[in-house]
């Protein structure tokens, strides 16, 4: 019998979405992730002002709440759960 997971290729790890600190970012970078988060997860539909929940957001970006993701692939970043 053969092992067909030893033959399977193996994911690039430079191509894995990695967190980034936020201190690493400037203002303006942290409240662009912030401002998009809000409007794409609450909805500009959904809430009459889904930016007043800013605050709350950074806060949990801050606590560790939320992390900021960075796609290599897609060069893109974006807020979400800790893995």
């Amino acid at each position: 019998m053969t092992d067909d997971a030893a033959h399977q290729p193996q994911p690039d790890p430079r191509q894995e979405k990695f967190v980034v600190d936020f201190e690493l970012l400037t203002e303006d970078q942290l409240n662009g992730l912030v401002e998009e988060y809000c409007t794409r997860y609450h909805g500009l539909n959904d809430t009459e002002s889904p930016l007043a929940e800013r605050s709350k957001v950074l806060s949990a970006v801050r606590g560790g709440e939320l992390v900021i993701w960075f796609d290599p692939v897609e060069n893109t970043a974006g807020l979400g759960a800790p893995a």
